[in-house]
């Protein structure tokens, strides 16, 4: 009779996984967040094609005040890629034939071995080819796994957010911020909001701050005009412990980019900010749009005190927040950030996609 139950319950398994086409006892992604495996032979890692590949890897993340590099990188041989490799949750496999391709193309896969795992795939006639192809797209291949880590952030932040700072946010700005849940320090000023770990976390301190200012024409958006911003608002907003002391911006380390998000126009700025008269000071980023429908700029942005830590992660993580903000006029999108176009193959079907 036991024997029965069993053999029903397990059919019943099989018959769901065949209806929905997914394997009920597929893993969870593994490995730490940008942690990437190369899958490919030793001999072509060595190589002045592997060379390439490791040196787009190996790029500093801009914006921090000490060097750290964009990825931790492993590589194994595909004969050496077993099962407690296959769930790694960010994987770049190389294929090199000249008898399979004639130009160089890369493809992803999304949850091959593990859910939440991205697989990019390079595939290429020869190995200069390779190495020509991966120097000139260094940038889309970190923006790749970049993204993919954030939408991981990104799902984890809509099971669990501060809820009380995005009710913060409603009834200020009538928008939506979902921030991790441990910055439960909440400051409010005019047309500002702060939270903070501070009360929490001794070691390293994560910040995200929203405020907004009207919005006049293009000029807002200058690099002159978003120091000042900056500087004004924040000498205001983030004071220091003693008198004369207030965060301010280092200028000469600020690079600010423009860019579209959610087909709408959105600055990006990056940089070091100071604590005047303090010997505090970090990395921190921000984005800054415009809310058409009450005429003015919102910026939200996220800033690291960690000075015995890797910053990385931390600021990452905090940036991933940011993509959460939903303006009045689009309160309804899906919280996802954009992976560089390219082709997805799922399963035996292989399409276009752009997220």
């Amino acid at each position: 009779m036991k024997k029965s139950i069993l053999f029903a319950l397990t059919s019943l398994l099989i018959i769901c996984s065949c209806k929905d086409n997914v394997t009920p006892f597929k893993p969870v992604a593994t490995g730490a967040p940008y942690e990437v495996l190369v899958l490919c032979n030793d001999e072509l890692w060595e190589a002045p094609a592997g060379r390439a590949l490791f040196r787009v890897l190996d790029t500093d993340v801009p914006g921090l005040p000490q060097p750290e590099r964009s990825f931790r990188i492993s590589q194994i041989s595909e004969a050496a890629f077993s099962t407690i490799f296959r769930p790694m949750r960010n994987i770049i496999e190389v294929k090199i034939d000249p008898a399979q391709y004639t130009q160089t193309k890369y493809k992803f896969t999304r949850d091959k071995y593990a859910t939440s795992q991205m697989i990019l795939t390079i595939q290429s006639p020869n190995a200069e080819a390779f190495r020509e192809y991966v120097s000139q797209n260094g940038q889309t291949i970190i923006n790749f796994f970049t993204s993919a880590e954030m939408n991981r952030e990104l799902k984890e932040l809509e099971k669990e957010h501060n809820t009380a700072f995005n009710d913060s946010v409603r009834k200020k700005f009538n928008c939506e911020l979902l921030i991790p849940a441990g910055l439960t320090g909440i400051k409010s000023g005019k047309d500002f909001l702060w939270a903070s770990d501070i009360a929490t976390n001794k070691r390293s301190i994560q910040n995200i701050v929203m405020y907004s200012y009207p919005y006049t024409d293009e000029s807002n958006f200058s690099l002159e005009n978003y120091l000042n911003k900056r500087d004004s608002i924040m000498k205001i907003n983030i004071p220091g412990g003693r008198e004369g002391q207030y965060m301010t911006t280092e200028h000469m380390y600020t690079d600010i980019k423009n860019t579209e998000f959610r087909e709408r126009f959105m600055q990006i700025a990056r940089g070091l900010w100071s604590m005047e008269n303090d010997m505090m000071g970090g990395p921190y980023v921000s984005h800054g749009m415009v809310d058409e429908i009450n005429n003015r700029v919102i910026v939200v942005e996220a800033f690291v005190y960690a000075p015995e830590e890797k910053k990385r992660n931390h600021i990452r993580k905090l940036e991933a927040a940011l993509y959460t903000l939903r303006l009045p006029a689009d309160k309804e999108v899906r919280n996802s950030i954009h992976i560089p176009e390219i082709v997805v193959e799922n399963n035996d079907s292989i399409q276009t996609v752009q997220q």
